[in-house]
């Protein structure tokens, strides 16, 4: 079954659209999403009225809570922290319930569905190194899990053989039987590696893969949807940036 995975959203409308629209043109049977629907964009309502219909699976992230007001935002940055006190107060109660009734992993498939890492759920914790990624294994026993959070797309690995842990940046990535995968999806709404364009995952579990697909997107809107809004113009600037 080919699936669609996305991540980190982050209200970027613009972003959204143009990643659902490649996905459309993939044709996958569903779509899952690893949370962070809202925060630092300046769409959340018509985000959450694109998506809602459409996931199959959906776990929540920290800037989704925190726009519930359900975990202060005193470790945010202050302009994450601006926008989580601005999301709150424009999303409408029927979108606020429905985040805040999000659960903080999920299964689907083969698949452990999980924001920020496997191990504490709602620590958001990041997974950046082999390090890291090694301790996340023992605290799932799926032979994948996908994550978010970090904005940052890769692949680990774990081999059958001395519990080595191998990293990846390569686009596609092919799930060997015997060895176990931990998967950051890229960020539809605000990618931090570099590359500006919008992104999420594909994933075959009857074929075997893994595949992070960038989108172009209309950023020049979506900065402007920000200034609009009163947010911090650093929000808008970074979206050109890819950081």
């Amino acid at each position: 079954m080919l699936r669609a995975i996305l991540s980190d959203v982050h209200s970027n409308l613009e972003a959204l659209e143009a990643v659902l629209a490649d996905a459309d043109r993939a044709g996958p049977a569903e779509l899952l999403c690893l949370g962070d629907f809202v925060g630092y964009g300046a769409s959340p309502n018509e985000c959450l009225e694109r998506l809602r219909p459409r996931v199959a699976a959906s776990v929540a992230g920290n800037h989704d809570l925190a726009a519930c007001g359900r975990i202060r935002v005193g470790s945010f940055s202050s302009y994450a922290a601006q926008a989580a006190r601005w999301t709150e107060g424009v999303l409408t109660p029927e979108h606020r319930a429905w985040l805040e009734a999000l659960p903080f992993e999920a299964r689907r498939g083969a698949a452990r569905l999980v924001h920020a890492s496997p191990a504490e759920p709602p620590a958001w914790h990041y997974v950046l190194s082999s390090g890291e990624a090694r301790l996340e294994f023992d605290a799932f026993e799926e032979p994948l899990c996908l994550i978010g959070h970090s904005h940052y797309p890769g692949a680990f690995r774990l081999g059958p053989r001395a519990g080595e842990v191998a990293y990846t940046r390569e686009p596609r990535v092919r799930l060997d039987g015997g060895c176990r995968f931990l998967v950051n999806a890229p960020s539809v709404g605000q990618p931090r590696d570099g590359d500006p364009r919008a992104g999420y995952l594909l994933w075959d579990d009857e074929e075997g893969w893994v595949r992070h697909v960038r989108v172009d997107y209309d950023i020049t809107t979506a900065r402007q949807r920000i200034l609009d809004a009163g947010l911090p113009p650093f929000l808008a600037d970074r979206l050109q940036w890819g950081e």
